[in-house]
C-alpha cells in the first residue's frame, strides 16, 4: 500500500521523530517496497510512502505539506505554478493566502495534510470519492494520523482498544462504516470532508458535498458526446505512463473500462477475469465476450476452494479493520495475474452502478415507491383489507406474494433496503451474547442508514438511493475492497468511472435517465449502444461473487477453516455459541449461499482479530 502518516503536537528530538515517523510509515509500504520521503518541524513529522509520482511532500517557513495520490489543481495559474514548484509547495502557498478555502483548488485522487507548526494548526483531507483514506486520533491536544490504523498504532500515544459498537456494526454491514474505525478512539475522514486542527481543538468539515442538478434537460446526442469525452478523459488519465491492465468480469463498467483502455493506449488492452467451477456463479462466458469484441490480451483464472484456505489469513490480515466482503479474493487473484505480467496499476470499473444507476435495488425499490404513492384509502381501505382477509389465503402463492410486497412497500426508506440484511432476519438477541449487547446500540445501524440517506439535497428516489450508496458501497466496501486487494498483488490500482468529471456529470442527468421504470442505468447503455456488445448491454449484473456458501458444503479444508475460526470466535464472548452451530449446522443446509454469507463475515472477524 502506499499513504501518509505523522502528527502534530508531540515534542521529541528531530532525529526521534524521524525514526518514529518512518517506523509509522513502514506497514503502508510493506507489500510494495514503496519509497519512503519523510521531513519534520519541532513537533509535528509526516511520511508518504508511494511511488514518486504519488508522492509529494514539501518543507518551508514552519510548514509541512504532504499529499499521497493524483492531485489536479483545478485554476490554470496553479497548474502552472505546480509545474514548476510542485503540488505540495503550490498548495503551501494556497494554504498561506486562502486558508481552508486553498482544498477547493484540488480535484483527483488524494489525501493531504498541511501542518503549520508555528501557528499549532493543520488540515487533512481526502478526496471527493474517499479513494485515498485518512484516519485520525486526538491525543492530549495532538493529533496523530495514517491512511491506515496499522500506521496510528505505531505512534506511542495512539490507543488501540476495540471499540464494541464497531464490531456490531461490522457484523451488520460486513464492514465497518466511516467515520468510525474498529477502534474505539480512531476515526477517519468521509468523503469530501477535511478536519481542521487548532490548537488543540478539531472540527470536521466539508469541501465538497453531492450537488444533485435534477431538472437539466439536454439533448440525447449533446449528453452522449460530453460523456464519451469525459469517460475518454478520465481512463486516459487514471493510465498515466504506467503499465495498465483492466478488471473485466464481462458487465457493463468493466467492459467499458476494457474497451475505452485499448482506445487510449493505442494498443491491446491487458484484460483479467475471475471464473468458479460452480453452477449460477460463473460469468466468463460475459467476459469473453467483451474480450473478443474489443480484441483484448485476455487472462483468465479459475479460483479454486484450496485457493480461499490458502488465501483468506492474507485478505484478513491487510485490512487494518475486519473486512467481510468475499469478492476481495477474486480481486487478488486479478492484481496477482497482472503483477507477473508486469503490471503496475490495474483500472477497476467501480462505481459506474452507483452513479448512472445500475444496482438491481433500484428498480425494486421504485416499484413498491408506486405503492406508496397510492391514495391511501385505496391502500388502507380497500387492497390490505382484502389481501390479509382473504380466507386461505396464507395458501395462495399469488396472495403471498401480494402481501410480501405490501408489507415491504410500507417500510420507509432507508430501512426497507435492509429487509434482507441477515442481523435483521436472525435478529441481535439471537446473534450475540447477553454481555455483549449490553454494550452496544443495536439501532446504531438504522440512525447510520437513516442519517446518510436524507443527508442530500436529493428529491427524486433513484438520487437518494445513489447518494446512500456512494458511502455505504462505494466509500465503505468496494473501493476499500479492490484497493486492498490489489494492495497485497503489489498493484496499483485506479477508478476511472469515479473521477470528479464523470461524477459532475452524472450529477447533472435527470433521474428518469438513471432509472427509467424499472430500466437500470438507462442512459448509460443507451449512450454506449454500438461501443459495447449487445449481450453485454442486455446481461444481468453480477460481478466476482464468489460460491463460498456452496463450497462450504463440499470441501473438507473450508470446513475446516471456518470451523476452526468459528470455534475460536466463541471464547471471545461476542457470538453466542447456540447461534455458531446453528449457523454452521442446519443453517447451511437450509440455503447455503444466504447463510454462507454470514459464516464468511464472523470467520474474517476472527481471522482479522488472530492478525491482530
Amino acid at each position: 500500500m502506499s499513504g501518509l502518516c505523522g502528527w502534530i503536537g508531540h515534542s521529541a528530538s528531530v532525529i526521534e521523530n524521524m525514526q518514529l515517523v518512518q517506523r509509522m510509515a513502514a506497514p503502508l509500504a510493506r507489500f510494495d517496497a514503496s519509497e519512503v520521503e519523510a521531513d519534520a518541524e519541532g513537533s509535528s513529522a509526516v511520511a508518504v510512502a508511494a511511488s514518486s509520482d504519488s508522492r509529494h511532500i514539501h518543507k518551508q517557513d514552519g510548514l509541512l505539506v504532504a499529499l499521497w495520490g493524483r492531485p489536479r489543481l483545478r485554476e490554470p495559474r496553479l497548474v502552472q505554478l505546480a509545474r514548476t514548484e510542485g503540488v505540495a509547495r503550490t498548495l503551501g502557498r494556497e494554504w498561506r493566502e486562502r486558508g481552508e478555502k486553498a482544498l477547493e483548488s484540488l480535484t483527483g485522487v488524494f489525501s493531504l495534510c498541511i501542518l503549520d507548526e508555528a501557528a499549532q494548526e493543520g488540515v487533512l483531507a481526502v478526496d471527493r470519492m474517499g479513494i485515498n483514506p485518512l484516519a485520525y486520533q486526538e491525543h492530549g491536544g495532538g493529533l496523530v494520523f495514517g491512511s491506515s490504523a496499522d500506521a496510528i498504532n505505531i505512534h506511542p500515544r495512539a490507543r488501540s482498544e476495540i471499540a464494541p459498537q464497531s464490531v456490531y456494526n461490522y457484523v451488520y454491514f460486513h464492514m465497518v462504516p466511516g467515520p468510525d474505525t474498529i477502534y474505539q478512539d480512531q476515526k477517519r475522514l468521509l468523503p469530501g470532508e477535511y478536519l481542521f486542527y487548532r490548537k488543540g481543538h478539531v472540527e470536521i468539515r466539508k469541501y465538497w458535498r453531492m450537488q444533485f442538478v435534477e431538472n437539466e434537460k439536454r439533448p440525447f446526442q449533446e449528453l452522449q458526446q460530453e460523456f464519451l469525452n469525459v469517460l475518454r478523459s478520465s481512463v486516459r488519465d487514471a493510465v498515466g505512463d504506467q503499465q495498465v491492465g483492466a478488471f473485466l468480469s464481462g458487465g457493463t463498467d468493466s467492459s467499458t473500462i476494457a474497451g475505452i483502455l485499448g482506445e487510449v493506449s493505442g494498443g491491446p488492452a491487458h484484460t483479467y477475469s475471475i471464473g468458479f467451477d460452480a453452477s449460477g456463479y460463473d460469468e466468463m462466458e460475459y467476459a469473453r465476450i467483451a474480450a473478443r469484441h474489443f480484441s483484448t490480451r485476455h487472462h483468465e483464472y479459475y479460483v479454486t476452494p484450496d485457493d480461499i484456505v490458502n488465501t483468506i489469513p492474507q485478505v484478513a490480515a491487510v485490512f487494518d479493520q475486519p473486512f467481510g466482503n468475499a469478492s476481495a479474493i477474486p480481486a487478488f487473484y486479478c492484481g496477482q495475474m497482472a503483477k507477473a505480467d508486469g503490471l503496475a496499476r490495474m483500472l477497476g470499473g467501480d462505481g459506474g452502478d452507483e452513479l448512472f444507476g445500475g444496482n438491481s435495488r433500484y428498480a425494486k425499490q421504485h416499484l413498491f415507491s408506486l405503492y406508496e404513492k397510492a391514495p391511501s384509502l385505496m391502500r388502507k381501505g380497500i387492497l390490505e383489507p382484502l389481501i390479509f382477509g382473504l380466507p386461505g389465503g396464507a395458501a395462495l402463492p399469488l396472495v403471498q406474494k401480494a402481501r410480501s410486497y405490501i408489507e415491504q412497500a410500507s417500510i420507509p426508506m432507508p430501512a426497507r433496503t435492509e429487509t434482507y440484511n441477515l442481523l435483521e432476519r436472525y435478529g441481535a438477541a439471537e446473534v450475540f451474547t447477553r454481555e455483549f449487547l449490553g454494550t452496544v446500540n443495536p439501532s446504531n445501524p438504522a440512525a447510520l442508514l437513516d442519517d446518510v440517506y436524507h443527508e442530500n439535497n436529493a428529491t427524486s428516489l433513484i438520487n437518494r438511493m445513489l447518494a446512500f450508496d456512494r458511502k455505504f458501497t462505494l466509500a465503505d466496501n468496494d473501493l476499500p475492497k479492490v484497493a486492498k486487494a490489489c494492495e497485497l498483488a503489489a498493484m496499483e490500482v485506479a477508478f476511472p468511472l469515479i473521477s470528479d468529471e464523470i461524477v459532475a456529470f452524472s450529477l447533472r442527468l435527470e433521474p428518469h435517465l438513471k432509472l427509467n421504470g424499472t430500466k437500470l442505468r438507462y442512459f448509460f447503455k443507451e449512450a454506449l449502444r454500438g461501443f459495447l456488445p449487445d449481450d453485454i448491454i442486455a446481461k444481468q449484473k453480477h460481478g466476482f461473487g464468489l460460491p463460498f456458501g456452496v463450497w462450504l458444503q463440499q470441501h473438507r479444508g473450508l470446513q475446516g477453516l471456518a470451523s476452526d475460526s468459528l470455534s475460536s470466535l466463541k471464547s471471545r464472548n461476542i457470538i453466542r455459541a447456540d447461534f455458531i452451530d446453528k449457523l454452521l449446522g442446519h443453517h447451511l443446509d437450509e440455503h447455503a449461499g444466504y447463510h454462507g454469507t454470514m459464516v464468511w463475515v464472523l470467520m474474517m472477524l476472527e481471522q482479522w482479530y488472530r492478525q491482530r
